[in-house]
């Protein structure tokens, strides 16, 4: 095995490793082939062993490679050729995932998906969880009923009646955050070899777990407006594809928010054209005045409906739900006893007790008047340094911005690593992984100096 490496590169050696061993695999390794020694390799590379053995564990973590106990490492035998396509995509966008999560002393992670942690009012948290363990410590301990916390999806169905969306209480499943609600849906309603729609760009983590399950992923223009509705017709015409993935309010990444006659167009087409639509709803309660829901308009014949706690209360709180068309929920709630059994107990009862003190309602509008004032912070500062802005952005966290200067976001990535920032390179957040100028900023991190000097330095 040969490999090159650049130790004054700005992209880690881990990564370097990690995507050289790849790329060997997919061109010569034949499932059952040993590797190198750990030794060896970082012998041959002139990097540490540690650099080598996480390298490794993240092959091991992705399919890519096996261990064996006492013989080493060798090449998985399902990496064959039918199945490099949606293993490639698959390792992508969990290579990307994990460089975002690796702790790397105090870098800013500008382009991350989550709210600081010192955004967290942990008074108000403790509280509630307070609350549970007192009143509630019995039910702690055991596992949570099928469709979750009954108090929970009573309390949701008031607040869903909010966004003019009417579903019955049996019509909502809890689950563990958005991730696993996606992938509930995904295991019931497709098989490898179906065709669906996503955004363009779009949630790369949604990308990945349909390259996981070997799903044929084609991505629909994101216009200022939603998704564009030309092109999703001859998408639909081309393609007859299953489902259709859609971000209505605050998109990832781009922070445009669904318009009532693009909505009413794309309901139109599922309608003619025989297609369900998964409306992933995630930064809901970022928005002070609800917008049309395509679940609202639809009556949920259609639609799907996705929402989460995760985002707006705490990524270490993962609790979501799907409201479904009744017909659907059996099944769904099937996988998800199959796949995890229950959702948290715990988890699901803090949610339910910020929800009925009246706690969450407050939180979420100190968040909204907050994040409002750092997007005008962020909006200025990219003025300032000459970048293109996507479309204006209603609220939420994202932006996503190309300065002209520059063609590739790879150039950008590399730039603010030397600043110790962490941003994703913009063909990770589109379906064909094409190279792109384009970058998502995380509005919420945009006070920090280095961010500043970033975004306003000439290039």
């Amino acid at each position: 095995m040969r490999l090159e490496i650049d130790p004054d590169a700005d992209k880690p050696l881990v990564q370097q490793v990690t995507e050289g061993v790849r790329d060997w695999v997919e061109r010569h390794g034949a499932g059952g082939v040993r590797l190198p020694s750990i030794r060896r390799l970082a012998g041959e590379l002139g990097v540490s062993r540690n650099i080598v053995i996480e390298a490794y564990e993240r092959l091991v973590a992705l399919g890519w490679i096996r261990s064996r106990p006492g013989s080493g490492f060798y090449v998985a035998e399902r990496v064959v050729a039918d199945e490099q396509g949606a293993r490639s995509g698959m390792a992508d966008v969990s290579g990307e995932m994990w460089n975002q999560f690796q702790e790397e002393g105090d870098s800013l992670r500008l382009g991350c998906g989550w709210l600081p942690s010192d955004w967290r009012e942990e008074d108000v948290f403790a509280h509630a969880v307070r609350q549970v363990t007192r009143h509630s410590s019995k039910g702690l301990f055991d596992y949570s009923t099928p469709l979750g916390s009954p108090e929970l999806r009573i309390l949701l169905q008031e607040r869903l009646r909010r966004l003019a969306i009417e579903a019955d209480t049996n019509q909502l499943l809890m689950t563990g955050g958005a991730s696993q609600a996606l992938d509930i849906i995904v295991r019931w309603l497709l098989r490898p070899g179906d065709t669906v729609l996503v955004e363009s760009p779009g949630y790369y983590n949604l990308f990945g777990l349909l390259h996981l399950h070997r799903v044929r992923v084609v991505g629909v223009r994101r216009t200022a407006e939603g998704p564009d509705p030309e092109h999703l017709e001859a998408l639909l015409k081309q393609y007859s594809p299953k489902l259709f993935f859609c971000n209505s309010v605050f998109h990832n990444p781009t922070g445009t928010t669904l318009s009532p006659t693009v909505a009413h167009r794309v309901l139109q087409l599922a309608e003619w054209y025989d297609m369900r639509i998964v409306e992933d709803d995630i930064y809901a309660d970022f928005q002070s005045s609800p917008s049309p829901r395509l679940a609202s308009l639809d009556g949920m014949r259609r639609v799907i409906y996705v929402g989460s706690f995760s985002k707006s209360l705490s990524c270490s709180l993962r609790v979501g739900f799907i409201a479904a068309p009744p017909a659907l929920i059996k099944p769904l709630v099937d996988v998800k006893m199959l796949s995890n059994i229950a959702t948290s107990p715990f988890a699901e009862q803090v949610v339910a007790a910020l929800l009925r003190n009246g706690a969450y309602r407050k939180l979420m509008e100190r968040l909204r008047i907050r994040l409002s004032g750092q997007m005008a912070t962020a909006m200025a500062l990219v003025k300032e340094g000459g970048w293109d802005m996507y479309a204006m952005p209603q609220g939420g966290m994202f932006l996503w911005l190309r300065h002209p200067m520059v063609e590739s976001s790879g150039e950008l990535v590399a730039r603010a690593h030397g600043k110790d920032i962490r941003l994703s390179p913009g063909q990770v957040f589109l379906p064909d992984a094409a190279d792109s100028p384009w970058l998502r900023i995380n509005v919420a991190y945009t006070n920090d100096p280095r961010a500043v000097e970033f975004l306003t330095e000439p290039v």
